[in-house]
């Protein structure tokens, strides 16, 4: 009956709980009330100008290489998990994972040039100074290991067979007496 009434030209008056009226002019007089959505503006009619597009695109490519430079200093406390993990003993795992903390760094410093390659702008120089020294300190830190381990020629006793390893004469703790 209610499909009839539409049909010969009355509106059904009759309001669902769950029907919306956009057409009203109230809530049209509220939606002007409300903030423009990000990227829209409401006065202009644009989604977005060619001049927000570029800063855009330039504050992206900044941010990514940052990211790309600040890479080597995240993985320094995984490398630090990683040196703790694999134990002093001199044994094929620690060496395997000293090694490949040693060379990762080297080679990022030997390709830094190709991989700054198409970063340009004011922020490049910084940008390549923090990659160098992260990788520095990766370095670092494979080498303390090594040095850790017993793996670095640091007597001459270690190179020259004629020569007697160091005696220690004495042993002392802090604050205990030994007897």
């Amino acid at each position: 009956m209610s499909v009839a009434n539409n049909t010969s030209g009355r509106t059904n008056s009759r309001k669902f709980k769950w029907a919306l009226d956009l057409n009203s002019r109230c809530k049209q007089e509220k939606a002007a009330d409300l903030a423009s959505p990000p990227g829209y503006n409401f006065s202009v009619g644009q989604v977005y100008t060619e001049t927000s597009k570029e800063n855009d695109a330039n504050h992206l490519i900044i941010k990514k290489s940052w990211d790309l430079a600040l890479g080597p200093l995240k993985q320094v406390p995984m490398n630090l998990f990683i040196m703790y993990m694999a134990g002093n003993s001199i044994s094929i795992f620690p060496i395997m994972m000293v090694g490949m903390l040693i060379i990762r760094p080297i080679k990022a410093l030997f390709t830094m040039q190709t991989t700054f390659k198409m970063i340009e702008g004011s922020h490049a120089a910084g940008q390549k100074i923090v990659y160098f020294l992260g990788n520095i300190v990766n370095i670092a830190l494979a080498l303390y290991k090594c040095q850790f381990m017993g793996l670095l020629p640091t007597h001459t006793s270690d190179w020259l067979a004629f020569v007697e390893p160091q005696i220690r004469m004495e042993y002392s703790g802090g604050g205990a007496v030994f007897t």
